[in-house]
């Protein structure tokens, strides 16, 4: 493994700086102090920094000492998770109610090593583009910074990210080409009966009755509609509803998620729970509102930026520990949509620890920031001036 030298002279102040935002964590779209501090760093460096973009999203802007040439990006996310941290960290969360369970707090300060590195060398042409999204995490904050107007005013011709991976081996890098990831959608189901005494049932309309009706047959879309070779998930992940022991309420919700990686899969599920929703509303008498939203595009890798970002790799951590992803797996990305405007490629980066991100027992080891970084940092040196060499040998045989 051949982590970049200088990341490695300053992964002690990388630690500090990943260990002091864990422990301040906010979620999507109240990332003021983790962009302050971003903001900050990145000013300290030289570099040309914007704020506010899509909220709380940051951008910086390098410029290679090679000339001109194109412009590429390399894309974190800041926010936490609304859930209680169980790990007893030592700098473990200060905020009840938010953890950095899925990472990003370490996907920010590689992002941040990576652009120490590249303002101190700017070995390369043309120019990298620093993105510090908010609000990964279900919010839309790559849609905001996008409508926002994030390509037009710095437009980019390539696009990276990267992931931590607690599934794999500590340096384990995966990359794949095409459709990676899963686009999904939010629901929320409303079930309206009639509230009554739990003594007399007679008198209500139980939306409790409903909810279990339709969740049950929910899950037979999947087995029963979808084509067995096209890959989908139907997860009803909440049941809220009631307030005492002997009422019946008036109403219950159901709440979760859709995976697919087809738009038709995703609209014959939307079909099937309308029409499951209705005919239940129908044969109990009461109303049911559904309510389906998209959260995530499917996340789909170009295949030379895939192949650019597997080179950079492989030169970071060697060919043994690069390797193709095998299948796509049924997590959602919202780099993706990003990606729908944007060449580019998103990647996998295994560390130690064997508790998945989302757990409150996840703990993301500090040994992955000077290999992010450096894998961030090596694909847009690298990847620019390639680009920049074949547009020299066009020109020439021109």
């Amino acid at each position: 493994m051949t982590t970049l030298p200088r990341i490695d002279a300053f992964t002690d102040e990388l630690i500090a700086i990943r260990h002091d935002i864990h422990a301040h964590p906010e979620i999507g779209f109240e990332e003021q102090r983790t962009a302050a501090i971003v903001a900050a760093y990145l000013h300290e460096l030289g570099i040309d920094v914007h704020t506010g973009v899509g909220k709380t999203g940051v951008v910086g802007l390098i410029d290679g000492k090679r000339g001109p040439g194109q412009t590429l990006g390399l894309r974190a996310d800041m926010d936490a998770l609304p859930m209680d941290e169980e790990t007893g960290l030592a700098f473990a969360s200060k905020h009840p109610g938010r953890f950095h369970g899925c990472g990003h707090d370490g996907h920010t300060t590689m992002l941040l090593g990576a652009a120490r590195y590249l303002a101190e060398t700017r070995d390369f042409a043309g120019r990298v583009v620093l993105i510090f999204q908010p609000a990964e995490e279900g919010l839309g904050g790559a849609r905001t910074m996008i409508a926002e107007a994030l390509f037009e005013r710095f437009p980019c011709d390539e696009i990276y990210a990267l992931h931590n991976a607690p599934h794999l081996d500590h340096g384990q890098i995966r990359v794949m080409s095409g459709k990676a990831m899963a686009g999904a959608e939010f629901f929320d189901i409303v079930i309206r009966g009639r509230g009554s005494h739990g003594a007399q049932p007679n008198h209500a309309r139980d939306p409790i009755v409903v909810a279990t009706q339709l969740s049950q047959a929910m899950q037979s879309i999947v087995s029963r509609n979808t084509n067995p070779l096209d890959a989908a998930v139907v997860s009803i992940t909440q049941l809220h509803s009631g307030s005492a022991y002997n009422v019946i309420p008036q109403s219950a919700t159901l709440s979760g998620t859709i995976r697919t990686f087809d738009d038709d899969v995703a609209a014959l599920i939307h079909q099937r729970i309308r029409v499951l929703a209705a005919g239940l509303a129908s044969a109990y008498g009461v109303e049911i509102e559904v309510d389906i939203r998209n959260i995530f595009s499917v996340l789909e890798n170009h295949p030379s930026q895939t192949e650019a970002l597997a080179a950079a790799a492989r030169e970071i951590v060697g060919d043994a520990n690069v390797a193709d992803l095998g299948r796509p797996v049924m997590g959602s990305e919202d780099f993706a949509d990003m990606l729908k405007r944007v060449p580019g490629s998103y990647c996998w980066v295994g560390h130690a620890g064997d508790v998945p991100v989302h757990n409150p027992a996840f703990v993301l080891d500090d040994g992955i920031l000077p290999i992010g970084a450096s894998l961030l940092a090596r694909v847009a040196e690298r990847r620019l001036n390639e680009l920049a060499a074949a547009s020299t040998a066009r020109a020439v045989n021109a």
